[in-house]
C-alpha cells in the first residue's frame, strides 16, 4: 500500500498515512496526535527520469563556465553539480577539492597545500589536471 505524507494544521505535527488507491479520497483522515480532522496532504519531492544523452547535454551547456576563471566558489558548485549529473562516488580527493573551491580557495592554493593530490596524477598538478582543468 502507498504510503502518503500528511501534516496536521491543528497541532503542526508530520505523519504518514498508509491507504491503498480505493481508500485515497474515501478514508478520513484523523491525526494521530490530536485526533483533528484538520489536516493537509504534503506533496513530497518528485524524481524526473532523464537519459544519459540528457545528462550530457546539460553539462556540455557553455553557459556553465560563464564567470569559472575568477570564482573558486562557482569553479566547486560547478564540479559538484556535474559530479551529481554523472552520478558517480568521485571519492574523498574530489570532495576535498570541490570542499576547498566551495569555501572560496583557489586552485593554486589548493595545489599548493595538498601537492600531491591524486597521486599518480602529472607532474605537481592535482590528479593529473592542469590549472585551466578548474
Amino acid at each position: 500500500m502507498p504510503t502518503y505524507d500528511f501534516r496536521c494544521l491543528n497541532c503542526r505535527r508530520s505523519f504518514d498515512v498508509y491507504l491503498s488507491y480505493q481508500e485515497y479520497g474515501e478514508k478520513k483522515i484523523v491525526c494521530p496526535y490530536c485526533e483533528s480532522e484538520q489536516v493537509t496532504r504534503k506533496i513530497g519531492r518528485i524524481r524526473v527520469a532523464r537519459s544519459e544523452d540528457s545528462h550530457l547535454e546539460n553539462l556540455a551547456d557553455p553557459s556553465n563556465l560563464d564567470g569559472l576563471e575568477d570564482d573558486p566558489r562557482a569553479l566547486g558548485r560547478m564540479m559538484r553539480k556535474m559530479s551529481s549529473e554523472v552520478g558517480e562516488e568521485m571519492g574523498p580527493e574530489f570532495d576535498e577539492v570541490v570542499g576547498r573551491l566551495e569555501a572560496g580557495q583557489s586552485p593554486e592554493e589548493i595545489e599548493k597545500h595538498i601537492p600531491d593530490l591524486g597521486g599518480e596524477g602529472g607532474e605537481g598538478s592535482p590528479g593529473g589536471m592542469m590549472e585551466d582543468d578548474f
